[in-house]
């Protein structure tokens, strides 16, 4: 079944218990969207946020956020900022590490682009250690419960389409230590097969230890979609499945939410419309959880679903204080 019939099933059967849009203050005439997950820090809570103006495209920073209410974040104004795009944080041997896009520019046009990673046991000083391969984003790290560090790959490319039908491809590979963290470690990880379709294409977005020993990831699959209007429009969905690192194969792979699933809002492009670029969840008391999305490239969501790993054991949590 191609991913447009798996998202009509998913529609019919959803099941959404609360749906509501981020509110970020302290950046008027800015939006904020594709955010980290929140996360505790010396008993309060935060989020790495995109900072972008409506009409720039690849011209953002990663600000620091504090809750300060339901839904409700309050730029920290004295906190660093890092020319990144579309945050997220892992605890890794008791560090927090932040990694986001890095987009080059060369004489005012697009050149390339990297993963960047910072690291440290304070969140008002991170250091920059390390940079992924060149135009690969959605690389993403947990830490595993023999203290070795998975390390998620997304390859994009021409070459994989041809060789593997789809636009993108995931791989993975274990490393001891950050400091074996490396662009050619990342590009020779080992490819999950199954994973995408003709012309899909996605990648990790957070990944979770489970304690049964599997990983549970939560990420975002794409395809393109005509218009009724005969424009083409970009899907973005957000995904979950299992993997077992010993095994390296995938487990229970499922849509838990699409656009619709979020309130209305406007999009960056009108081909963006359809865009529910994933975050990652946090498990509630209630056992439910609550899955983190950016909409429309403009805007950041929150919905509360059921847990998506629900019989694969639970996550481990992993803290830097």
């Amino acid at each position: 079944m191609n991913l447009a019939k798996k998202r009509e099933q998913f529609e019919k059967t959803k099941n959404v218990y609360e749906s509501a849009k981020l509110t970020f203050i302290g950046v008027d005439g800015f939006d904020v969207y594709n955010t980290s997950i929140p996360f505790s820090y010396k008993n309060k809570t935060y989020i790495f946020g995109r900072v972008e103006k409506r009409d720039e495209w690849a011209r953002s920073w990663v600000r620091l956020f504090e809750n300060t209410g339901q839904d409700e974040w309050t730029l920290v104004s004295d906190s660093m900022i890092y020319q990144l795009e579309d945050p997220y944080i892992a605890f890794i041997d008791q560090e927090l590490v932040m990694g986001g896009t890095h987009v080059r520019y060369k004489q005012g046009e697009i050149d390339t682009f990297f993963a960047y990673f910072y690291k440290g046991t304070e969140l008002d000083n991170l250091y920059y250690f390390t940079t992924g391969p060149e135009y690969m984003k959605d690389i993403r790290l947990v830490q595993l419960d023999d203290n070795q560090i998975g390390v998620f790959s997304r390859p994009r490319s021409e070459e994989i389409r041809k060789k593997y039908g789809s636009e993108s491809i995931v791989g993975f590979t274990t490393i001891h230590h950050l400091s074996e963290l490396t662009a050619e470690v990342i590009e020779n990880a080992p490819i999950i097969e199954g994973l995408f379709g003709k012309d899909e294409w996605g990648g990790c977005n957070q990944c979770y230890l489970l304690s049964s020993g599997y990983i549970g990831v939560i990420g975002h699959k794409c395809y393109n979609q005509l218009a009724d209007d005969g424009e083409e429009i970009k899907v973005y969905m957000n995904v979950s499945f299992v993997f077992d690192p010993k095994t390296h194969q995938l487990i229970n792979e499922k849509i838990i939410g699409t656009r619709s699933c979020y309130p209305d809002g406007p999009a960056k492009l009108p081909n963006l419309v359809d865009c529910a670029f994933t975050s990652g969840i946090v498990v509630r008391p209630d056992g439910k959880v609550d899955l983190y999305s950016g909409i429309g490239d403009t805007e950041e969501g929150r919905i509360t679903i059921d847990n998506p790993f629900e019989g694969y054991g639970n996550i481990v949590e992993r803290k830097m204080d």
